[in-house]
Formats: structure tokens, C-alpha cells, sequence
């Protein structure tokens, strides 16, 4: 297990506890008084650890583990060794993430990097900036004039908070950030790193030189979302880019000019969104993800990862490849093409296989 030097000690909690505030079952009530201290994984966890199974993949490590007590499902019958107390419940990972959130409070949201309150005297700060009270802001972050910040919200060491900006109450804006021509929600969480408000890139190509169209929207982050370290977000064109309540975004994601994506989201890591998309609500992008620009991804959709998207995707729909389609047809594409390489490969059997051959 790491070594939990950058957090709080959990408290510690017993069996009969964990099993009261996850509403799971405990099987064996005569471990009711078992002390766990901590939260851990199959293979790194102690007798004083709560871990959890909920995928097969890994029945190995817990049929290895030391963990005090895990969390599994209510029909899971396969082994689990004699000392580790079993709590039954129908999410094991949603328990234990409930739990770990009640034990680890400190590791969900981003202090000071400084572990102060207040505003620093190495901070900058215009005269007509509009800070509310219980703003934390560290050494070496830069406030320009006419920006408001709400209560609550954090600004990280050397970020740049430019012009007019509104920041809402209880944000936090990561070390290093640069934010510029934006309006940002409540409990908005922006990672180290980031980039808003930068031009959209657009320009009328010709062959002398390359004419840049004038970048006059903003950027506009609703309330609740949560963006990853490195991630950029280029302000609108003729109209606003817009990232919708509760939405999270991973790392190093760039995010074009007059976007719309909307509520409850998920957009992984290294995604590459083009200008003019929309996004509809509870999409879900794998990582490395292409999105063509001019185009619509229907409320609902999931596109798997590293796909190239040049089409529109109905809602709730399920696209993977390059370019995406269907996941069943791209499955099939895949399958087919595997078959052909089997079948024209130099020394290739070419007698007919088997119904149970072609299904495998």
C-alpha cells in the first residue's frame, strides 16, 4: 500500500461500522468488533485493510489477500480466504468508495499547495479584482483587473487569472493554470496546468498566407465540473464554448472553439474534440478519442477508445474505430479481416473449418 504521507490518518472504524454505514451484510457476525484502520487493494492490503472484489479478473489476488475484510457481491461464491471477514453487498466497488470518501475527505478536493488560508503577499492582485472572503490565494498567482472569485475557491501558486474573468465559490484553480475570457461555475475543480480562453484556431487558408478570423466568444464552465491536469479549452468564435454541468474531463484533453458538450459527461484522457461539435448529455469519450468538427454526438452515446470520428452518432449508441461505426460492425469488420489473413497466409489450411471453428 502507499504510504500515505500526503494525508490524513484514517480514523479507524469497526467492522460493525463499515457494515452500517455501506448497508452491507456481514457474514460472519463474530468479527463485528475487527478494527479496520485503512482501505487498500487485493494485493497490497493488511489485516487491518477494507479491499473489495467485484471483477473476476482478479479472483487470484483474493484468493492471496491479507486484507482484514473485503466487499463483494451477494451471489459471488467463489474462494475467499478463511481470515478475511466478507461483507455482502450488490456494488462492492460503489461501498467502497463510499467509505473510502467518509475516511480520506481530505483527498477529494485540492488544498493550498502552501497549506495556508487567505491571500498571500507574494500574490498580485488589481485594485478592482472582487474577492470574496475565505479565498485562499497562493504566492505567485496573478489576478487581473475587473475578476470576481467566490467564496471558498482556492488559486494555485503561478496561476494567471486574466481580465474579467468570474470564478464562482468554492472552485479551485490548480497551480500553473492560465484562464482568460471565461465565466466558471460553483465547486468547479480545474487540475494543475490548465489552459482557457486561448484563440480557437481558425484562419482562412489561402496560399500566400493564412488569414486568422477574429476569436470574439468565451468560455463558459457550469457548475460541478471537474478538469484534468494539462487540458485546454479554446474560447468560441461567433458563439461560446460550453462545458456542461457535471461533467468530468481527464487530462491533457484540447477542447476546440464553439463546442457545446453537455451535462454529465465523461471525457477521458488525450481526447481531441474539434470546433463547432456538439455533445449531448451522459456521452461518454474513451481515451485518445478524435471528434470531427461540425459534427453531433447524441445524448447517451459511448465511443470507445482511440476511435477516429468523422460522422454524427445517434443517441445512445455504442461507436469504436477508424473510422468509428457501430461497435457490432466494426466487431464483425474485425473478425472478418482476421479471417481473411488466416486464409491467405503462405502454408494457410485451405480446407473448410468447422461451425465451431469460424465461432472461436
Amino acid at each position: 500500500m502507499a504510504l500515505p504521507t500526503f494525508f490524513k490518518q484514517s480514523p479507524s472504524l469497526t467492522l460493525a461500522d463499515i457494515a452500517a454505514s455501506t448497508k452491507a451484510r456481514l457474514v460472519d457476525a463474530g468479527k463485528a468488533d475487527h478494527v479496520i484502520t485503512g482501505v487498500a487493494s487485493l494485493d497490497e492490503a493488511g489485516p487491518h485493510h477494507l479491499t473489495f472484489f467485484e471483477n473476476l479478473r482478479y479472483a487470484d489476488q483474493l484468493a492471496r489477500t491479507h486484507a482484514g475484510a473485503v466487499l463483494v457481491s451477494e451471489g459471488f461464491r467463489g474462494e475467499i480466504p478463511a481470515h478475511v471477514a466478507v461483507l455482502r453487498t450488490k456494488r462492492p466497488f460503489a461501498a467502497f468508495v463510499e467509505l473510502a470518501r467518509e475516511l480520506q475527505s481530505d483527498t477529494l478536493r485540492p488544498a493550498s499547495g502552501f497549506g495556508v488560508s487567505g491571500i498571500s503577499e507574494q500574490a498580485i492582485i488589481h485594485p478592482t479584482a472582487l474577492i470574496e472572503d475565505d479565498v485562499t490565494v497562493d504566492p505567485l498567482a496573478v489576478i487581473g483587473p475587473d475578476v470576481e472569485i467566490g467564496s471558498g475557491t482556492i488559486i494555485g501558486s503561478g496561476a494567471v487569472i486574466a481580465a474579467g474573468v468570474k470564478i464562482g465559490r468554492d472552485c479551485n484553480i490548480g497551480a500553473g493554470s492560465v484562464l482568460q475570457f471565461t465565466l466558471i461555475g460553483n465547486n468547479v475543480l480545474v487540475h494543475p496546468g490548465c489552459k482557457f480562453g486561448q484563440d480557437g484556431f481558425g484562419f482562412v487558408f489561402g496560399r500566400d498566407r493564412h488569414i486568422k478570423v477574429p476569436q470574439t466568444g468565451r468560455v463558459l464552465i457550469q457548475n460541478d465540473v471537474e478538469i484534468g491536469a494539462g487540458t485546454t479549452i479554446d474560447r468560441g468564435s461567433l458563439r461560446d464554448t460550453v462545458i456542461g454541468e457535471g461533467t468530468k474531463i481527464d487530462n491533457q484533453v484540447q477542447i476546440g472553439h464553439n463546442v457545446t458538450i453537455g451535462r454529465h459527461c465523461v471525457i477521458a484522457a488525450k481526447c481531441g474534440l474539434a470546433g463547432s461539435l456538439t455533445i449531448g448529455d451522459n456521452v461518454a469519450l474513451g481515451a485518445m478519442v478524435g471528434l470531427n468538427n461540425h459534427i453531433t454526438i447524441g445524448d447517451g452515446a459511448q465511443v470507445a477508445a482511440m476511435a477516429g470520428v468523422k460522422d454524427s452518432i445517434p443517441p445512445r449508441a455504442r461507436w469504436g474505430g477508424i473510422f468509428a461505426r457501430p461497435t457490432k460492425q466494426w466487431f464483425r469488420e474485425i473478425l472478418a479481416v482476421e479471417k481473411l489473413a488466416r486464409e491467405t497466409a503462405p502454408g494457410a489450411d485451405t480446407e473448410p473449418r468447422d461451425a465451431k471453428d469460424e465461432q472461436e
